[in-house]
């Protein structure tokens, strides 16, 4: 079950739509796709036109970045680490706080953001709009001029391509019992069972789709509010989203604030939260039971981990096929 549309981009010459081309009104899903990622690319979007979204969230780490924190425009550094933009398109809320509940909603932020893309979205709006490209794309997808409400449509009806279901994991659950690696089999019963992690990464996407604190803030070095800061609720502080596990092993550095630069470090910190910080606030209780992993449990964990790359990443022909 890969849906990633890798001959997107060529979906616009088949319509016409390069530069002073016209095509015939179309408002297909795959069209609005096809537009969404001409502009996911395109760093239009940003104040000074040399930050896109790809910048931060890069095909060949699953789109999120490599680097703690991503640089915007000016090389701005942003405060949170930059979140895969795969497998989102059955989330019920975006960014680390939850603060959109749509994809829609989602796509415009980075563009206004300031650390970001710092282009308020009515200028990036009144700038596609005197693009004689882009002027035509949308008139010929979205019958009219680009606006903010259909600018979002575009990229989120991309990133709602980025599906990926065809990994070891995906094979073995299938019915393919050579897909996994003994190592692999083991670590599935132990992130299902004794390791606890199927308590927050559950599902085909491996997210409960909830908010946790897992104890990564006390107030003092490790003092981002997260969910708090939307809701002022002071049971929020310290949540953040449970991100997908699809694709994680090309996702380093983890957590919100990227401070785990591996696999193993984020285990060995599940393994033992209170070696790596002290006095944390509001942790999640599912935080506290003893997981006694051994050296040989952590390994097993990250080969099962490893087994939910989807396989276009690790096939010869890479990435290359994806963008």
């Amino acid at each position: 079950m890969i849906r990633i549309r890798l001959p997107a981009l060529a979906l616009i010459a088949v319509l016409g739509l390069a530069a002073g081309a016209s095509a015939a009104p179309s408002g297909d899903p795959a069209d609005r796709a096809a537009l969404g990622e001409r502009l996911f690319f395109d760093p239009i979007l940003s104040a000074d036109r040399t930050v896109s979204c790809s910048s931060c969230h890069k095909p060949e780490h699953a789109f999120a970045d490599s680097v703690r924190f991503s640089r915007g425009v000016g090389g701005q550094l942003g405060n949170r680490n930059t979140p895969s933009a795969m497998n989102q398109a059955g989330r019920l809320g975006f960014f680390w706080d939850g603060r959109a509940s749509s994809l829609e909603e989602q796509a415009l932020g980075p563009i206004a953001n300031e650390r970001e893309m710092d282009l308020p979205v009515d200028e990036a709006v009144q700038r596609l709009n005197s693009d004689p490209g882009y002027a035509r794309w949308f008139a010929a997808i979205f019958h009219g001029p680009a606006t903010a409400r259909n600018l979002s449509q575009a990229i989120a009806a991309f990133e709602r391509t980025l599906e990926t279901g065809d990994s070891p994991y995906d094979r073995y659950i299938n019915g393919d019992d050579s897909a996994l690696s003994p190592a692999a089999v083991r670590g599935r019963i132990l992130f299902i069972g004794r390791a606890n992690c199927a308590n927050c990464h559950s599902g085909e996407d491996f997210t409960a789709d909830r908010f946790k604190n897992i104890g990564l803030y006390n107030g003092r070095e490790l003092n981002d509010p997260g969910r708090y800061a939307i809701t002022k609720d002071p049971a929020h502080l310290g949540l953040f989203k449970i991100p997908s596990l699809r694709n994680v092993a090309l996702t380093a550095p983890y957590m919100h604030n990227g401070m785990f630069k591996s696999l193993r470090e984020v285990i060995e910190y599940y393994n033992h939260p209170d070696r790596v910080v002290q006095g944390s606030i509001n942790r999640d209780k599912a935080i506290d039971i003893q997981l006694n992993l051994s050296e040989d449990d952590i390994a097993d964990l990250i080969a099962f981990l490893e087994s939910l790359t989807d396989d276009r990443f690790t096939k010869p022909a890479g990435v290359a096929g994806i963008r």
